[in-house]
């Protein structure tokens, strides 16, 4: 483990039967870390945090929190807290009973009870809503109820299961605020799986992107969005135009093309829709797809180079469909890809 890991995992190796999930997986997080364990269903994440959770054992390799090894510790003894996607709830208590719970089993009682509930209340904005039941909250109400049970146990860790996936549209952008606010507020190392790019960038210190029970990337959000090693990683973080490089060649649907701009270590050129550029330029393409997405319109254009997606300010002219159109593959707008994979 390194000087600066508050938690490691160090070659783990997670399976199901003889199926193997995750392989030789290495991670350190930091103690106050806000990371997202990123990726499409199936990649690993989910198994990787209940495997920090305690509730799957390892096949091999090590778990290690705050000095100690907790791989073969049972789960009620790790300090490890773990908020449910479907927040667990018990409907027939009072929100106030809802975050005792875990603190009664735990042995609390009297005042010392009183007091932690009612700060574990405050600390997610619901002071005024302890006597209310589950079923009188809105999801984002019953999502705070859930995290103040999880925060007043003082986990070491505070693991998040697609946290924000119940929710509608609007309250998932209060609530990343709240769970960024309370994070900040109390330093709890917290881990949250998700499958939703824009959550991951918007939330977490580091993400962990994730591809068949291994890592495929890590680094902050503005590493991940701005310089994709992958192809995979550059799919999943909304790169739509994407060619492999051989030579110096673009790898086309058609053949190779001279670019001779390309990085000579690159792999593979990835561009974005508002990176390709339309109107002018060396190539043509025919108008197969048009969309309106408020301030701008994205395109589906059919080239000799195969499908090319672009996106324009909203306020131009709107190009039809079968229109045939210029545009450019600009290299400064391009992101080089260390692996075509």
């Amino acid at each position: 483990m390194s000087d600066r890991a508050y938690l490691s995992l160090d070659k783990l190796t997670l399976g199901y039967g003889k199926t193997l999930a995750v392989r030789d997986l290495d991670l350190d997080i930091r103690k106050g870390e806000l990371l997202a364990l990123l990726g499409p269903s199936g990649c690993g994440k989910t198994t990787t945090m209940r495997a920090i959770a305690g509730l799957m054992r390892p096949v091999s390799g090590h778990i290690r929190l705050d000095g100690a090894d907790i791989t073969r510790l049972a789960a009620n003894r790790r300090q490890v807290g773990l908020m449910f996607q479907s927040y667990a709830l018990f409907p027939h208590l009072t929100v106030f009973e809802n975050v005792a719970f875990g603190l009664r089993l735990k042995g609390m009682a009297g005042a010392a009870l009183d007091d932690r509930v009612a700060r574990g209340l405050a600390s997610v904005g619901l002071s005024d809503f302890s006597s209310r039941k589950v079923p009188e909250l809105s999801g984002g109400q019953q999502q705070r109820v859930a995290l103040a049970r999880s925060m007043v146990m003082e986990p070491k860790v505070l693991l998040l299961d697609e946290p924000l996936s119940n929710l509608d549209a609007r309250l998932r952008l209060d609530m990343r605020t709240e769970l960024q606010r309370v994070q900040k507020q109390t330093g709890v190392t917290m881990i949250f799986v998700t499958h939703d790019q824009v959550e991951a960038l918007a939330l977490a210190d580091r993400i962990v992107v994730m591809k068949n029970g291994a890592i495929e990337q890590i680094g902050t959000p503005e590493e991940i969005y701005n310089r994709p090693v992958s192809r995979f990683v550059a799919d999943f973080v909304g790169f739509e135009t994407v060619f492999a490089l051989n030579a110096g060649r673009l790898v086309t649907s058609t053949g190779e093309m001279p670019f001779p701009d390309a990085p000579a270590d690159a792999a593979g050129l990835a561009w974005r829709p508002k990176g390709v550029e339309l109107g002018t330029g060396p190539m043509r393409g025919i108008v197969k797809g048009v969309s309106f997405a408020g301030g701008t319109r994205e395109y589906v254009l059919e080239t000799p180079l195969g499908p090319v997606k672009a996106e324009a300010d909203a306020s131009l002219t709107a190009h039809a469909l079968g229109d045939e159109i210029a545009f450019d593959l600009p290299i400064s707008a391009a992101a080089p890809l260390q692996r075509f994979a």
